[in-house]
């Protein structure tokens, strides 16, 4: 009798997990609104205008004295041709970025504001 009864009793510490069944855990979630976005758009820049000034080896003279009786120190920062589309080149991808950007900004403005 006490052979039976330690057997019975090791079968069901073996098998105790399985003889009260799975017990189900039950998962819910709450959506919380997305909260509005509080960011400003940026503002344009307002860059100060450059005055170019053209020099050839026929005004070169002419313009560093009218530079010189302006008060101004005749420097010369110089561009080829091909430096001059590689800035103006340069210039179009800063552009296309900041409107991509700006489009970015706007489409997470729609995402997060929206109904």
């Amino acid at each position: 009798m006490n052979k039976i009864f330690i057997f019975i009793f090791s079968v069901f510490l073996l098998t105790g997990c399985s003889i009260g069944g799975e017990k189900k855990i039950k998962l819910f979630s709450v959506e919380k609104p997305r909260e509005k976005l509080d960011y400003p758009m940026p503002t344009p820049l307002q860059l100060e205008q450059v005055k170019w000034i053209i020099i050839t080896s026929a005004n070169a003279e002419e313009v560093f004295k009218k530079l010189e009786e302006a008060g101004i120190d005749p420097v010369l920062f110089g561009l080829t041709d091909k430096d001059f589309e590689i800035l103006a080149k340069n210039f179009a991808q800063i552009r296309a970025k900041l409107q991509e950007t700006n489009k970015l900004l706007e489409e997470y403005k729609k995402y997060y504001e929206s109904k």
